[in-house]
């Protein structure tokens, strides 16, 4: 989990680009979740929120 900062840092494409392979990590969680092969469910919880500080700084 990145704190809103860090992502402060990076340009527009950085940041877009963190988005798709947040997005991708969240696909691949909810994917295991579903087998129940996940390890941390919590993960899916810190993931969205990545997504949601991302765009926050994109807008």
């Amino acid at each position: 989990m990145k704190k809103a900062s860090e992502y402060r840092e990076k340009t527009i494409d950085e940041l877009r680009q963190e988005e798709q392979l947040l997005r991708k990590e969240l696909f691949n969680l909810r994917f295991q979740q579903v087998t129940g092969e996940i390890e941390n469910p919590l993960r899916i919880r810190y993931v969205r929120k990545d997504i949601a500080r991302v765009l926050t700084v994109i807008n």
